[in-house]
């Protein structure tokens, strides 16, 4: 988001480099995020219709632009530094009083506050004091300051929905029509935000440290990740008073076997080789692009794979635990079995897209096994679901081994180059701590 050189930072606000990592405090916004992920299965556990499908997609998009703009935010400035901390945790508060409204987003139910109002002005309240903190911070770049509408008039134009789908359909109906005009606002809002995004490398926008950037991406992937374990060791009630049964090791390990093959998928090789090209990619206005398209739009559905297959675990273990539930389970209703293999297929297919759009590389195992996934999704559907779960770790498996395999020559460069990097980073670590502590 523009160059630190040139820019009258002011006090207070310190700028980022280059060569900077993410920082523990964005470490702590990330925890926010895992209630919100969290909160999201739950809610749409709850209503497991197309309509609450479509709410979570909705309401996922609007979560991950509050987090995208904490990502650019910290690309820009030092989180740790200043006063950014104490702005960082009134945000963060912000965004989990947001989380904390997501079951009463879209209908108000009587008593206590109004939902759709709690979240509007939670949302207004992060994306207000993280677009006014960017143009704060770099308020004297020429460039950013000519084109500072660009950034500002959509985040006005969005919130301004956002509050509208609060305050106007309750007034006008009521019951499942002021759920759709709400639904409807708020997909307007999401077209301006998203397509702002389209928008922002001519506002001045870039990235300043490629490594910040992948890195943080990929945390927020180990974020959703854990909430899918979290998923499988909960579900929608307690196992406490439940025995503990072959079925459920065995569903446990299945469910670690599946997430297991999707961090492979990503972080093995697939993460280096992204974050090293976009350190190649030197030019202003294509790093920007493919920062744009690669991490801020391509890891959205990544998250929403992963949530989703969260959501068809939900209750597995407990449904297992259950002695008057048979040995193998029963079939899964077709929403949770839509999603647990849907989920790993959007996955799967986003992984591709990725190789294909930084790297320019054809993942053909992968489209495989996606092909391979949708083909046995009506199949599982008749099956108990820890077959059913079983038929899906053993495709992901098959599917990621074959893939590695495929990448061995792309993968030996890669990792190489990433070690290379890591041994060079702590020998210079190791050198200034020597001189200076």
């Amino acid at each position: 988001m523009g160059d630190a050189r040139g820019i009258r930072w002011p006090r207070g606000i310190l700028p980022s480099a280059p060569g900077s990592r993410t920082t523990r405090l964005e470490l702590f916004y990330d925890l926010v995020f895992v209630f919100a992920f969290l909160n999201v299965t739950t809610v749409t556990a709850s209503n497991p219709t197309p309509r609450g499908l479509v709410q979570l997609l909705v309401v996922l998009a609007l979560l991950w632009w509050c987090w995208s703009g904490f990502a650019a935010l910290g690309n820009v400035v030092r989180t740790d530094q200043g006063i950014a901390p104490l702005v960082g945790f009134v945000v963060s508060a912000a965004v989990f009083v947001l989380a904390l409204s997501l079951p009463k987003a879209f209908v108000d139910r009587p008593g206590g506050l109004p939902g759709p109002v709690v979240f509007a002005v939670c949302y207004f309240l992060v994306r207000a004091t993280q677009v006014t903190v960017f143009l704060w911070a770099v308020r004297s770049d020429r460039e950013v300051r000519r084109r500072m509408p660009v950034l500002a008039l959509p985040f006005l134009l969005a919130t301004g929905l956002i509050l509208t789908a609060a305050l106007v359909p309750q007034r006008l109906l009521d019951g499942r029509a002021e759920m759709m005009l709400r639904l409807v606002l708020w997909l307007a809002a999401l077209g301006v935000e998203y397509g702002s995004g389209l928008a922002q490398h001519r506002a001045g926008w870039t990235v300043l440290s490629a490594g910040h950037w992948a890195e943080r991406h990929a945390l927020i992937i180990m974020v959703a990740l854990g909430e899918s374990i979290i998923a499988l060791g909960i579900g929608p009630g307690t196992t406490a008073a439940l025995p503990l049964t072959w079925p459920v090791i065995i569903a446990a390990l299945l469910g670690i076997a599946v997430v297991a093959a999707l961090w492979w998928a990503y972080f093995d090789t697939l993460a280096l080789a992204m974050e090293q090209v976009l350190h190649r990619t030197r030019e202003r206005r294509t790093r920007a692009g493919l920062a744009r398209d690669v991490y801020t739009y391509l890891h959205l559905p990544l998250i929403t794979g992963v949530i989703l297959f969260a959501l068809g675990l939900k209750g597995l273990i407990h449904e297992g635990a259950d002695p008057a539930t048979p040995q193998w389970g029963v079939p899964l209703p077709g929403f949770d079995m839509l999603a647990l293999y849907g989920g790993v297929a959007l996955y799967l297919l986003t992984l591709i897209l990725l190789g294909s759009r930084m790297l320019g590389a054809a993942r053909w195992p992968s489209i495989g096994g996606v092909v391979l996934i949708v083909a046995l999704t009506p199949v599982a559907g008749r099956l108990p679901e820890l077959v059913a779960l079983a038929m899906l770790a053993v495709a992901a498996v098959l599917t990621v081994a074959v893939q590695t395999v495929v990448d061995a020559p792309r993968r030996r460069r890669v990792r190489q180059v990433a070690l290379e990097e890591q041994l060079a980073s702590e020998a210079e670590q190791t050198r200034w701590r020597g001189h200076h502590l």
